[in-house]
């Protein structure tokens, strides 16, 4: 047992998407949260800039003696994908457990893959998804005004800009008759609604965080790394920007209260 919080890091608000997830999954771990608020979207940098924000944002967490760490955030695990092999704790990203669930849902093996434009560029997830069949039909979508929308509260059901953009969008998927459709950013989630009205209730949405959620899970099992049954877990989120601008909408993505401490840091000292 190892009652040891969990790091959790993302460019922005999105991971909280994935800590939602893990608090549903793991209610006795304690969490810390970093959305690197400051430097958002990390889906339109160069990959040597986003490997030098992962590493930053890593080192960051590690200082907290965490027992493993989570990349919430499908840049950082498309762009960057052996950039935690160095750390002394488990790490895990969105790829593999997001990639599998899609696999086992799609009956017709035609998968769409939304992401923002560095996610895509990479190649993780149609990779990935070939790996475990290459028979299956991957179609891909960059959509960077999704992650801009979110963090700015574009997210209310029926709000008719998102609906715009996801229909613009996800044309082109749904002509190509997809049937299963991996939400590759963890932002994403929260503007499902949009999504699946987009592509119509018969197209089974992948919610990356929920998935990396439940991998997680599995590997601190694996490794005796669960914490105690009975511990209480502690949750504290930290940014690199406006603490105010990052209550104002947390919730939403927690789907709840913000149930912690939220500081700002300065990300460049690390």
């Amino acid at each position: 047992m190892d009652n040891r919080p969990i790091g959790v890091f993302d460019s922005g608000l999105g991971g909280l998407t994935a800590v939602k997830e893990l608090k549903r999954v793991l209610p006795n771990e304690s969490i810390i949260y970093f959305g690197d608020t400051g430097r958002i979207p990390y889906g339109t940098r160069s990959r040597e800039t986003i490997i030098k924000y992962a590493k930053q944002d890593m080192k960051f967490l590690m200082q907290y003696n965490v027992k493993a760490i989570v990349a919430a955030c499908g840049t950082v695990s498309s762009t960057a994908s052996k950039i935690g092999n160095a750390l002394p704790v488990p790490y895990i990203d969105v790829i593999g457990p997001t990639a599998k669930a899609a696999a086992e849902a799609t009956k017709t093996g035609r998968i769409g893959v939304l992401g923002t434009s560095a996610t895509i560029n990479s190649g993780s997830f149609y990779n990935a998804l070939k790996q475990i069949n290459r028979d299956f039909e991957v179609f891909t979508e960059p959509c960077p005004l999704f992650v801009n929308l979110v963090e700015n509260g574009f997210v209310s059901p029926g709000d008719e800009v998102t609906q715009l953009a996801a229909q613009r969008y996800l044309a082109a998927m749904k002509a190509d008759d997809v049937d299963t459709i991996i939400l590759g950013c963890t932002h994403f989630p929260i503007i499902k609604w949009a999504i699946g009205a987009a592509v119509g209730e018969k197209v089974k949405l992948i919610d990356s965080g929920r998935e990396t959620a439940r991998h997680l899970a599995k590997v601190l099992e694996e490794k005796n790394l669960l914490a105690q049954d009975n511990a209480e877990p502690e949750y504290r989120y930290c940014v690199s920007d406006s603490v105010q601008g990052f209550r104002n909408v947390a919730e939403l993505f927690l789907g709840g209260a913000i149930d912690g401490d939220i500081v700002r840091i300065d990300i460049e000292r690390y």
